[in-house]
């Protein structure tokens, strides 16, 4: 049995970007939902804009888990 490294190799690292890459988007997304939280509260706008874009990285995260999963299944 042969283990073919660079292989091996080139999942490891699409897969530790992609990881990096869907927990940053979703901290960000945790990260302006929480400023828009702090801003309402203390009475400086609505936030609108920064809870689109919370949604917009949440909403590309699920984008990203489902095509992992379509990938998987098919």
């Amino acid at each position: 049995m042969k283990i073919d490294w660079e292989a091996l190799g080139s999942v490891f690292g699409v897969s530790l970007v992609a990881t990096v890459a869907l927990v940053g988007l979703f901290s960000l997304g945790v990260v302006m939902l929480s400023k828009q939280e702090t801003a309402s509260a203390s009475g400086g706008g609505s936030g609108v804009l920064t809870r689109t874009g919370a949604y917009a990285c949440f909403a590309l995260c699920a984008v990203a888990v489902a095509y992992g999963i379509y990938l998987i299944v098919d």
